[in-house]
């Protein structure tokens, strides 16, 4: 994929849709593309956190303790809670059709939650409107 198209997919993900050019080349530096077919976990409940992914392309179906909790698409990212907490997984996460995605390794999402305020913020926030979602009493 060239550089544009890469950075053309970026810019159209909420995450990074205040992000400059210049920044928008910055994530793209930090991240693999990578595509995946269907019926291929992305990660797995329990196991060790090591990425953070955003989809690009394709559907995901999130299990937990073996029941769906979300259904995943374009724009939708995930992984986060395991680097930030450094705990295992808390969720199965599998590709229910062919999926793109940018993968970010500990190190790199580290580099982006330290350079990138406004995509710090927002992940932040996305995390916190999915422990609302998930655990009633969260306050």
């Amino acid at each position: 994929m060239s550089s544009d198209t890469k950075l053309d997919l970026l810019a159209g993900v909420p995450l990074f849709s205040r992000l400059d050019k210049a920044s928008l080349r910055q994530v793209a530096q930090l991240a693999d593309e990578i595509d995946l077919p269907a019926g291929k976990a992305l990660t797995h409940q329990g196991a060790s956190a090591h990425e953070f992914f955003l989809v690009l392309q394709g559907t995901l179906q999130v299990e937990r303790d073996g029941k769906e909790i979300a259904t995943m698409g374009e724009g939708d990212f995930f992984g986060e809670i395991g680097l930030l907490d450094r705990g295992p997984r808390t969720a199965t996460v599998t590709a229910t059709t062919p999926v793109r995605v940018f993968v970010l390794a500990h190190r790199e999402f580290n580099t982006l939650m330290a350079n990138f305020p406004d995509v710090r913020d927002s992940v932040l926030e996305a995390l916190a409107e999915r422990v609302r979602r998930t655990d009633p009493h969260a306050d």
